[in-house]
């Protein structure tokens, strides 16, 4: 086995977009098919680059090159752009953001609290050159700093930050075509001196237009071909390319412990500058490559001889080759029997500041697969370099490891100037094996719109049918290591890959924002036998709850539980509920769904009073167990549910209303014969309940005294959450939750659960959560026109009748909260297992096109989103029509509506101040510098305005009637009424 020193760096995630290949995956297909992404360009896409057809019969021009396909083409309303903002974005910045989401969700550490940093770079912006700097395709309202933020270097590694909530360093690193490599050398520096927890390193090199070919001059560094051929006797230079990469990068030691998925692991880095030690500021140097190469053997503590396969800059050039391969082997002190060359530029061309995460990204799945990939095009090796006379060698056709293992291989990166950059990879480790994992597992997907979240569900049900997938590890990363605050959302619940793939076409959607859960606890009635024991056995929560509750109790709690006809018993029953809604309500709360305010229905009520604080649990459980076992001495009483209003109940003496359930429905209760005479007068539907006792009635007034006592004997606090009284159907007081006398009460009157509902719900659109066996109160509470009101109810346990996995309904509840928009912690789900984070199908960006032509190749293009084009909106005017009309030309969006939000738009803070300036010089008021954000919508907008004229205009009729006082005056007024003046102020100010 590998020994690690405690420096090792773990390969976590990856991504990246090249030549041929839109994701690292095709990618690696294709390096392992020889398949190259550099190609000749068509006669329409040299057009529409503005090559004319005199550049293209010129001598030397090559139509060939390693283009990126789409680069005009980016998901703006994810990232909360306007299409005016998007379309001057640099592209190289869309591409990169988009990039870095698809790399840290490969990793299943996009949306986590981990401190991440970002290490970037890019090439020269040619987009700002060629494509917006004097153009007139460019849209009106730009200033100097819009564009240069849009487009500056400097801030590529904080737009990322700040679009995904990275809070470690983020730094764009410049070192010419040594760049990404060098970025991937100071992330891993950053994390072993503890800067960040993850590291987000890679480049970027977009340099349109792509498909515009090059100019070859004999002796230069490009190919006259198009054709990179490194090592090879036919070698004649570089072809450009275009194309990004992101890895993601963790300590060893923490990827280990947090189950990450490891694709290669980092021995070591070394950077270093040849210095003046060369024959010109843009020459290699044989001494500066071998210092930084042995350097990185040295700091890896990685033996040469080790080493398999080598990542080579390789550039093709007739003084680039020969210079690297003296550099190795200078640096290889200990030579290996057989080590193997090669460079990804042969397939995608030169990548620029790219190249090096380009070259880390193919060596990384090298060492992962044990594969060393394959030259197809070397033919013979570059006598000048020496490959005959060395250990190394390059393989026309991909081949196994050569050497011992573990599998280990270098990667350089040399920038042009002399800044050098050596990695060395090694194999991962063996995966430790991980648990089955729950019976049931909880799925949850969420997008920036439908199409996206339908897509995501199609990408997500096709990985399910591959081989070897683990749901629970599935099911965690998407929990854990997606983002899940997007607004569009799914959830579904499954037992295995099979049926997860084919439920999720029915899984539950939905876009919501009721936040607030309101908890309900059902009374006696709702219990059956062998409830939530499925909860019992694999949540380990719920199951420390009850341990709780059971060593309190007289009895032992999971005998009773299973046993339906003890559970029919008062003394039993009531401790038993008491102790399962208890443990449920502890298990949402360690899910972070926790009560707003809280409603029970009899003995459910001491659930909430406990959870608020008044009771400690130990007083609860006592409590609870007298009352029960009081009510089980008792003589024997009847219960009726009758399908009356409790204020349309007509009751004999010898009746009593027990309980308001529904606007509709009410529970009565008497001695047996009293119930059986009201039953036969009524003439409508009713219900025997399932009851030993006439609870709520005349019949339990003997324990009242005896019960007093109890309650007397523990301590009563105010309740920390709001709960609702079944006394008063209203918020219960702090007078009231400690006066043992309401408790006494509480037992006796009737329960006023209807009144007690509409008192929660009229808080706004809630969601109702039965926190109990059973659906008696979600059945209750939707007798209470829940839908016309906005709100929602669910259930944690099934009812005692459906086939169902208590996990099944518990997660399945969980997961539609959060569709609702409860702020959930899906983490916690698994929070007390081991489980893996693994590679999942990527997030499908909704990209439109946003750019701006080259001046004269087309008409300028800025795209929307159709949707929000609707003929069936009325014609605007007045104020409306100027306000709507500066947005839509400052966003770059044709049609804007009354009530759309500014920021939802894509509009920022700095583009705030242009439109205010605007609405001042054409409606001629001055509106406040934070007015967008008071009046984020253009109808609020207009309200303003009017208010600020209605303003001034009140200023000016005080001016005016101020004015023609002081016109009636004579000389002597005016002079006293200005000394009057003067003393007052005087005295206001002393």
């Amino acid at each position: 086995m590998t020994e690690y020193t405690g420096f090792e760096i773990a390969v976590v995630g990856m991504a990246g977009r090249f030549p041929g290949a839109s994701t690292v995956d095709d990618f690696w297909d294709n390096v392992l098919a020889g398949e190259a992404g550099v190609r000749r360009f068509t006669d329409e896409e040299l057009d529409a680059a503005g090559v004319t057809a005199e550049r293209r019969a010129e001598p030397g021009f090559v139509p060939m090159g390693g283009a990126l396909e789409g680069i005009e083409l980016f998901d703006a309303k994810l990232f909360g752009y306007s299409p005016r903002d998007a379309a001057v974005l640099d592209p190289q910045q869309r591409v990169f953001l988009e990039t870095a989401w698809h790399a840290l969700e490969h990793a299943g550490h996009l949306g986590g609290k981990d401190v991440v940093g970002v290490y970037a770079s890019a090439s020269i912006d040619t987009y700002l050159l060629r494509h917006l700097l004097n153009n007139p395709a460019v849209p009106g309202g730009l200033q100097p700093l819009d564009l240069l933020l849009a487009n500056d270097k400097d801030t590529l590694a904080s737009r990322v930050a700040y679009h995904l909530d990275l809070t470690g360093p983020a730094i764009t690193v410049q070192t010419a075509c040594s760049s990404s490599l060098v970025t991937i050398h100071v992330a891993c520096q950053a994390l072993l001196g503890r800067d960040c927890d993850i590291a987000l390193a890679g480049g970027v090199s977009i340099r349109p237009p792509v498909h515009e070919g090059y100019q070859h001059t004999e002796g230069g560094i490009l190919a006259a071909d198009g054709r990179c051929m490194p090592f090879d006797a036919d070698a004649h230079g570089v072809v450009a390319g275009n194309g990004v990469a992101a890895v993601v990068l963790r300590r060893l030691e923490d990827a280990l412990a947090d189950g990450d998925t490891i694709h290669a692991v980092v021995k070591g880095t070394a950077v270093n500058n040849d210095g003046a030690d060369k024959v010109g500021f843009t020459a290699p140097s044989v001494n500066g490559q071998a210092r930084v190469i042995r350097a990185a053997h040295e700091l890896s503590e990685v033996d040469s001889s080790t080493i398999g396969y080598v990542e080579a800059h390789g550039t093709g050039t007739a003084l680039g080759d020969p210079i690297e391969v003296a550099a190795l082997t200078k640096a290889f002190v200990n030579p290996p029997s057989a080590c193997a060359l090669g460079s990804v530029k042969a397939l995608i061309g030169h990548l620029d500041a790219a190249a090096g995460v380009a070259g880390f990204v193919k060596a990384s799945l090298a060492v992962r697969d044990g594969v060393v990939p394959p030259s197809p095009y070397f033919t013979a090796p570059n006598p000048e370099t020496g490959l005959e006379n060395s250990p190394f060698f390059v393989n026309r056709e991909a081949q196994e490891w050569p050497g011992p293992r573990p599998r280990r291989a270098g990667i350089s990166g040399f920038g042009m100037g002399g800044t050098n950059a050596h990695a060395v990879l090694e194999e991962p480790p063996s995966p430790e094996p991980m648990g089955p994992g729950r019976s049931r597992q909880l799925l949850v997907l969420s997008a920036g719109s439908e199409e996206a979240l339908g897509e995501s569900r199609k990408r997500l049900a096709e990985h399910l049918t591959a081989d070897h997938v683990s749901l629970a590890d599935v099911a965690h990363t998407l929990r854990t290591g997606r983002r899940t605050n997007l607004p569009h959302r799914l959830a579904v619940v499954a037992a295995d890959p099979a049926e997860a793939a084919s439920v999720l076409a029915s899984a539950w959607t939905g876009s919501g924002d009721r936040r607030d859960v309101m908890f309900l606890f059902p009374g006696q009635g709702s219990q059956y036998a062998g409830m939530a024991e499925q909860l019992d056995r694999e949540e380990p929560v719920f199951r420390a709850a009850l341990d709780e509750c059971a060593v309190l109790l007289p009895f032992d709690l999971r005998d009773v539980l299973a046993d339906a006809e003890r559970l029919t018993r008062t003394r039993y029953t009531q401790p038993a509920l008491f102790a399962v809604e208890y443990s449920l309500a502890k298990l949402w709360e360690h899910w972070g769904v926790r009560p707003a305010a809280m409603l029970g229905h009899s003995v459910g009520e001491y659930v909430a009073a406990c959870l608020a604080g008044v009771f400690s649990l130990p007083d609860a459980v006592k409590l609870i167990a007298a009352r029960g076992e009081l009510m089980d001495r008792l003589p024997g009483g009847a219960m009726l549910s009758v399908s009356l209003g409790a204020d349309e109940l007509a009751l004999p003496a010898d009746v009593h209303l027990a309980a308001s359930n529904a606007p509709a429905l009410s529970t009565v209760a008497g001695t047996f014969e009293a119930v059986e005479r009201f039953e036969a007068q009524l003439s409508v539907t009713s219900r025997r309940l399932h009851t030993s006792h006439a609870f709520h009635s005349a019949m339990i007034d003997p324990m009242l005294a005896e019960f007093a006592s109890k309650v007397s004997e523990v301590e009563l606090r105010e309740p920390r959450i709001p709960f609702v009284s079944n006394v008063s159907g209203t918020w219960i007081t702090s007078g009231e939750a400690t006066d043992p006398g309401y408790w006494v009460r509480h037992a006796r009157e009737a329960v006023r659960f209807s009144e007690g509902l509409r008192t929660l719900l009229a808080e706004g659109p809630v969601n109702l959560l039965e926190v109990g066996p059973g659906n008696v109160l979600t059945t209750l509470a939707r007798q209470h026109d829940l839908a016309g009101g906005g709100h929602a109810a669910f259930g944690s346990l099934r009812h005692p009748r459906e086939d169902k996995h208590d996990l099944e309904t518990t997660l399945s509840t969980l997961g539609r909260l959060w569709i609702a928009g409860v702020p959930v912690d899906l983490a916690a789900v698994t929070a007390d297992e081991r489980r893996r984070r693994v590679p999942l199908p990527g997030y499908p960006f909704a990209r439109e096109r946003h750019w701006v032509d080259l001046p004269g190749t087309a008409a300028p293009q800025v795209v929307v989103n159709e949707e929000r084009v609707s003929a069936a909106e009325p014609a605007v005017t007045g104020d409306l029509a100027v306000i709507t009309g500066i947005w839509q030309e400052l966003l770059g969006i044709p049609r804007i509506s009354p009530h759309d939000d500014y920021f939802e738009l894509g509009g920022h803070s700095l583009l705030a101040t242009q439109i205010l300036a605007r609405i001042t010089a054409e409606l001629g008021v001055s509106l406040p510098a934070g007015a967008i954000f008071e009046a984020p919508t253009p109808a609020r907008l207009v309200a303003l305005v009017e208010q600020q004229r209605g303003e001034h205009q009140e200023d000016d009729d005080e001016f005016a009637r101020l004015l023609a006082e002081i016109r009636d005056m004579s000389p002597e007024e005016l002079r006293a009424e200005l000394d009057r003046e003067r003393d007052a102020q005087e005295i206001s100010q002393s």
